[in-house]
């Protein structure tokens, strides 16, 4: 089996092309596949597949074997590969991911080959139940009890659920909080945890993924985490705001009337082996 590494902001990823219908998804193997000593290592595996009434579709699978509905980092690697690789043959194309069809836009290199990505993550879902979290309503700066402290934060699902908190906190609580509000009950799907700060109008993220633990990088948890900002008045609507994770920055817009989202950041291409 072909293989291709990739990653976004360190945020790695596997990719399989099963774009000629004959691939099918294995969990198990993908559990084996992410693990950094006996596999390739990576955060998750993305199947690119044939589109559904798109140009193409993609899977991911977290490093856990759990299927996620989005990876916006992993997005941005698919459409990359599939630009590159010439499996489609336009700057903007749709992508078909279990949290809908989602614009992507690339921007080539004076040597052809794909550098930036834009992506449209379409709206972001408030309503507690849609996200999902235990809440009726919009979750928004609301008060949580975890691990008997109380932290105010705001639940966004982009297309899969997060919990963004602006709470100050020492790191060695934030270590310890991270994987606790994952998997916490208020969660009904578990939840990505994004744990945020602004400083001079930059958003800086430690994100820990449902399914994969402390990632260097996640594209819907800066999407998230720039909605949650922009709902409490951290940070503008309808501006680019510069979002920093461990891996590197992204920048996220979100518009005021809340009906999309657009991340734009790198994508790059590790190695190429063989299974």
């Amino acid at each position: 089996m072909i293989f291709l590494k990739y990653h976004g902001l360190g945020n790695d990823f596997v990719i399989l092309d099963g774009t000629d219908g004959n691939l099918k998804v294995d969990n198990e193997w993908c559990k084996w596949v992410c693990d950094r000593h006996f596999g390739v290592g990576a955060d998750g595996v993305l199947y690119i597949m044939p589109g559904e009434n798109t140009d193409i579709t993609m899977r991911v699978i977290n490093a856990d074997g759990s299927e996620a509905e989005m990876c916006g980092n992993g997005i941005r690697c698919v459409a990359k590969y599939a630009y590159d690789y010439n499996i489609v043959n336009k700057k903007s194309f749709i992508i078909h991911t279990l949290a809908g069809d989602l614009e992507a836009v690339v921007s080539p290199g004076d040597d052809g080959k794909v550098t930036t990505v834009t992506i449209d993550m379409g709206a972001p879902v408030l309503n507690g139940r849609s996200v999902p979290v235990d809440y009726d309503g919009e979750f928004v700066d609301k008060g949580f009890n975890v691990d008997s402290l109380r932290i105010k934060g705001t639940a966004v699902s982009m297309g899969n659920p997060h919990f963004v908190t602006f709470t100050e906190l020492e790191e060695s609580t934030v270590n310890r909080l991270g994987p606790v509000i994952e998997r916490h009950k208020f969660f009904p799907n578990r939840t990505n945890v994004e744990f945020c700060e602004v400083r001079d109008g930059k958003i800086y993220v430690r994100v820990y993924e449902r399914g994969a633990a402390w990632t260097l990088a996640c594209g819907t948890g800066a999407s998230a985490s720039a909605v949650a900002a922009a709902l409490t008045g951290l940070v503008p609507f309808d501006e680019p705001v510069d979002v920093k994770l461990p891996g590197g920055w992204l920048k996220i817009t979100v518009s005021k009337n809340l009906d999309r989202v657009l991340m734009e950041g790198p994508a790059e291409f590790v190695f190429k082996g063989e299974m």
